[in-house]
């Protein structure tokens, strides 16, 4: 398999200049998906599993569910900044730096599996509550000095959520663990 399909399953986001309710919806959908769809795939991992990467020099499936519980919290505080100020500028953070710490290399993926559990839980009800002034909302992202709507935002999450639950899930796959 090729190096771009493992690294990216389901292809590289795509931002839209508009989203329609529908797709909002259905985004929000996918997000809410993600932990229960984690759970079920890794429930039964050993660590040997676990700490299996899902393409060559690619993080271990152990260092990927602690990023998407890393990401999805600085994803919802993200959201609540946006909401309560004005198109406020975001603190940005090393992903691949926070990989290697010893707790995403080392700690029990149900760890992060119930963090990812709770955060959805509480930033899919906050993204229920949004209306269309809400979802016009921005942040100032400064890596690359993009102002971000919180509906692309959304669907950039839902894309994040499918994309690493397909490496995990490919990878279980290829190596005929599901």
């Amino acid at each position: 398999m090729e190096l771009e399909q493992l690294r990216f399953p389901i292809g590289r986001f795509v931002p839209q200049d508009q989203y329609t309710p529908a797709e909002i919806k259905t985004n929000i959908q996918i997000i809410s998906a993600l932990p229960s769809k984690f759970i079920n795939l890794l429930g039964g991992w050993d660590n040997e599993k676990l700490n299996t990467t899902y393409r060559p020099e690619g993080w271990t499936v152990r260092q990927l569910v602690h990023h998407v519980a890393d990401s999805h919290m600085n994803a919802y505080i993200r959201f609540r900044l946006a909401l309560t100020e004005d198109n406020p500028t975001i603190k940005p953070y090393e992903e691949q730096l926070w990989a290697e710490l010893p707790d995403a290399k080392e700690a029990q993926v149900e760890l992060s599996l119930q963090l990812i559990r709770y955060i959805h839980l509480r930033w899919v009800l906050l993204l229920n509550s949004l209306g269309e002034k809400e979802l016009a909302r921005t942040y100032v992202h400064p890596a690359n000095n993009s102002t971000n709507r919180l509906d692309m935002v959304i669907a950039n999450y839902a894309w994040h959520s499918e994309h690493h639950y397909q490496q995990a899930f490919q990878l279980a796959a290829r190596n005929n663990w599901a």
